[in-house]
């Protein structure tokens, strides 16, 4: 499989300038980070929550965790990890577990973590696990303007609080 037609419309759609960056198979963001030689800091991973609202998509870098009792706070809503196997509904041109940062391509609310603000450039799943998108940090800035910005990742390993 190759970068999402999904995400590739989206890319297409912002104007934005990126590229694609191969890399050997994966499964998981710290594993893609090492494999695609990029800084694990710049690679933005997506966590998929959900309520009786919906799903909702948490993108952070991917050297830190998911904060949940901040997002409850930041959301007033009560969102616990989504299964990976209903998920295929809604990213139906992505493999699974390689959900890219521009969920609102899908149709799904977005919140991003502002650390990924911080660095120079960014790197997400292109929808597959041999392939990621590279922009400087503008242009993902741009990519993810419908994405709400928030504080709820905490540096380091360790499960979702």
């Amino acid at each position: 499989m190759s970068m999402s037609s999904t995400v590739e419309e989206c890319l297409r759609d912002a104007g934005v300038e990126y590229e694609v960056v191969r890399h050997p198979h994966s499964y998981t963001s710290a594993h893609t980070a090492s494999v695609a030689n990029i800084p694990a800091d710049r690679l933005a991973k997506t966590i998929m929550l959900e309520d009786d609202q919906g799903y909702v998509g948490a993108v952070l870098p991917s050297t830190h965790h998911l904060r949940l009792s901040k997002l409850w706070a930041q959301t007033g809503r009560h969102l616990v990890l989504a299964k990976e196997s209903e998920l295929r509904s809604v990213f139906k041109d992505c493999e699974v577990g390689a959900i890219p940062a521009v969920c609102t391509a899908y149709g799904v609310q977005t919140l991003m973590d502002e650390s990924l603000t911080t660095v120079p450039d960014v790197y997400f799943e292109a929808g597959d696990h041999e392939e990621l998108v590279h922009l400087r940090t503008d242009q993902f800035m741009r990519l993810m303007e419908r994405a709400e910005k928030a504080h709820f990742a905490k540096r380091g390993g360790g499960p979702p609080e």
